[in-house]
């Protein structure tokens, strides 16, 4: 299974250094940032799984981008622990508001990070990426990245089913092609939004005749999976 990508941000560069220890010693990946400006763009390119992020930071605090990650679509269900010395119980139900999934109260052992962190990914990672997902005969099974219908094997190209396991695991929701772009490409790859619709017409052929109606158009604004009519 492919590792689980963690950034961490913090200012202080002993506390990242001790908690990036921990994780790649869990066999997480890890990415580190030393402020909410260089956290954005990594969040951006990266596309990273969880964020650790410190409450106070010098700039724009750990509180103040918890809530920008929140507002942008494109991040909104990246799963937060904030890190903070402060254990009041005011700041928790802050942090929890500004749409945190997790609190950890600075010191803490690096077992009890790892532990919660394992416990926030469970919850807020849905099916489709770790355990396979199933819709009217068509399953995707992320850990052989296989794709059958009605239990044959169907051949996809790699963006394809990138597309694929997007739309499976976001299921009855329209997006438009630049939303699409975000989540499947990438925020800093440049493609064309046409682009969009030259895989989108790949990914109908590859399913055939029996799934292809999965994937509609949603006139003036995307595309939706979804198996009502």
């Amino acid at each position: 299974m492919t590792a689980k990508t963690v950034l961490i941000v913090d200012d202080e560069a002993p506390i990242r250094e001790m908690i990036a220890m921990a994780l790649e010693m869990a066999d997480y990946r890890v990415l580190e940032a030393a402020n909410a400006q260089s956290a954005h763009a990594l969040i951006v390119d990266h596309q990273p799984d969880l964020l650790l992020l410190d409450w106070m930071m010098p700039g724009t605090s750990g509180i103040e981008l918890a809530r920008r990650l929140k507002r942008e679509e494109a991040t909104r269900e990246l799963p937060i622990i904030m890190l903070t010395a402060k254990g009041e119980e005011d700041n928790k139900i802050q942090g929890l508001e500004a749409g945190a999934d997790d609190y950890i109260t600075k010191p803490f052992s690096p077992r009890e990070l790892v532990a919660r962190l394992k416990a926030v990914l469970r919850r807020t990672t849905p099916k489709g990426v770790e355990e396979p997902v199933e819709v009217d005969g068509l399953r995707l099974d992320p850990v052989s990245h296989r794709v059958s219908a009605d239990g044959k094997t169907l051949e996809l190209g790699p963006t394809e089913y990138r597309l694929l396991q997007f739309f499976m695991t976001h299921q009855e929701r329209a997006y438009t092609r630049s939303q699409l772009l975000d989540q499947v490409w990438g925020g800093n790859v440049y493609v064309e939004e046409r682009t969009v619709d030259v895989h989108i017409r790949r990914l109908r052929k590859a399913l055939g005749d029996a799934h292809q109606h999965l994937v509609q158009t949603v006139r003036g604004t995307g595309y939706r999976f979804s198996n009502k009519g």
